[in-house]
């Protein structure tokens, strides 16, 4: 088999490593010759960098060609296995290699894995060039690595390889072996999809396809399904692709596309988050997105919470798919979240102000003597159920906090307080004129 002829014991992924930057599939927004990397190699000057981008991207890859093509000498570290005495022996040798001339390109893998006081010990030779770092992750560093370490460090943001970047290392994997895969063309494009951007994975497919049997014919989509193994979904339930899809699903459903939400939600629960997370999410964006919009949506979104608790999986995921549906097709308003945000706000601002008087319960005789509760109007009592009373604090000017949009249930919300807000305001203007009038008697 030709595949394994050449240095059986490596894998195909690593024969396959590009020995020059411009061979490195799916990342030209960086390395080509007028991106920044690629200027960088132009003109031999690299700075200390982090790579950000999904496993099987090139991260380890391009930190070695860079290495080469600056002529520096190339370390490296992971620091799941690495610790401070790794770190310790690197430096030094990277200090004496200094002294002698020659530069040191070190690169770590999974560099957020290393706490706060191992990512400060790069510090010093960071800024003083005794190293040249380039840290690869699979997560934000803006939340992972110290903002000291950012701040000497390019962030890089590489991309998941697309659909021709992979299908161009499954045609090198075959260029290598001498002979094609032995899958149809829609097995071909399914290994493909499963490989969901990661090159390395795509590459140890074709290596296992290659180690087959001589098969009476060539593989058909189920055939491949058999031989390979399903990639999991790329899906950190206590990182950022944990925030990142509950917040494409929030924002399909404010948006009102019932289909992206249904997506993002089938990602999630694909990739194995706590069904009762997503139904305490949808309980939350039916009080803060839809409102009073539609007074419904939050026992909706309840339902399907208490549906779930009742049925479990995978049955009860079929009532969370409904209240998704449900908020996504409903008539959003944040009038209440707003209205409660600066009621937050004015409340702070405006300390321990008493209620008014008319207001407060007289239990007592002093309570009485003191004017609590005079003049009080019960409005279920009162002509057209509404005294227009005053019932923000003395010395408080009136402030609308709520304002209700025109959509769904709110647009009866808005006429109705229309109304009232008319009323009150003739019969402040009638009980003005009684007091004027008083007034002039006396």
């Amino acid at each position: 088999m030709a595949l394994f002829d050449d240095d059986a014991g490596r894998p195909l992924a690593d024969r396959l490593r590009p020995r020059v930057l411009r061979d490195v599939v799916g990342q030209d927004h960086l390395l080509a010759e007028d991106a920044a990397i690629g200027r960088m190699v132009a003109q031999h000057r690299l700075v200390s960098m982090i790579l950000w981008g999904p496993p099987g991207c090139g991260k380890t890859t391009i930190a070695r060609l860079l290495a080469e093509q600056t002529n520096l000498v190339f370390e490296s570290l992971s620091a799941t296995f690495s610790g401070v005495a790794d770190l310790r022996k690197v430096f030094q040798t990277a200090v004496k290699r200094r002294q002698a001339g020659q530069g040191t390109l070190l690169f770590v893998d999974e560099i957020h894995r290393f706490n706060r006081a191992q990512q400060d010990s790069f510090l010093p030779y960071v800024e003083d060039g005794t190293i040249v770092l380039v840290g690869a992750t699979t997560e934000n560093p803006s939340f992972e690595l110290n903002g000291a370490l950012l701040s000497r460090c390019q962030v890089f943001v590489l991309q998941r390889l697309d659909e021709h970047a992979l299908a161009l290392l499954v045609e090198r994997a075959e260029e290598l072996a001498g002979r094609p895969l032995p899958v149809t063309a829609e097995a071909r494009e399914a290994l493909i999809a499963l490989a969901d951007g990661d090159g390395r994975y795509v590459l140890n497919m074709a290596e296992q396809l290659m180690a087959l049997p001589d098969p009476a014919g060539p593989l058909d989509v189920a055939g491949l399904a058999s031989q390979v193994q399903k990639r999991v979904p790329l899906y950190d339930k206590a990182q950022e692709g944990h925030y990142n899809l509950i917040s494409a699903l929030h924002k399909s459903m404010r948006g009102s596309d019932p289909d992206a939400a249904l997506y993002w939600l089938a990602r999630m629960l694909d990739g194995g988050e706590d069904p009762l997370f997503i139904a305490r999410r949808i309980v939350r964006f039916a009080s803060e997105d839809v409102g009073i919009a539609d007074p419904h949506a939050v026992q909706q979104a309840l339902a399907a919470w208490d549906v779930y608790e009742r049925l479990g999986s995978p049955e009860g995921e079929l009532a969370i798919a409904q209240a998704v549906v449900y908020l996504a097709t409903a008539p959003k308003s944040i009038a209440v979240y707003r209205g409660l945000s600066a009621a937050t706000r004015a409340a702070r601002e405006t300390g321990s102000l008493m209620p008014p008087a008319h207001i407060l319960n007289a239990p007592t005789r002093l309570m009485k003597d003191l004017g609590y509760g005079r003049e009080y109007r019960y409005d279920p009592d009162v002509e057209d159920g509404f005294s227009g009373a005053d019932y923000f604090p003395e010395g408080m000017e009136r402030t609308t906090f709520y304002r209700p949009t025109g959509n769904g249930y709110e647009q009866q919300v808005r006429q109705r307080l229309r109304r009232w807000a008319q009323m009150r305001a003739e019969r402040r203007r009638v009980a003005d004129q009684h007091q004027e009038s008083g007034e002039r008697e006396r």
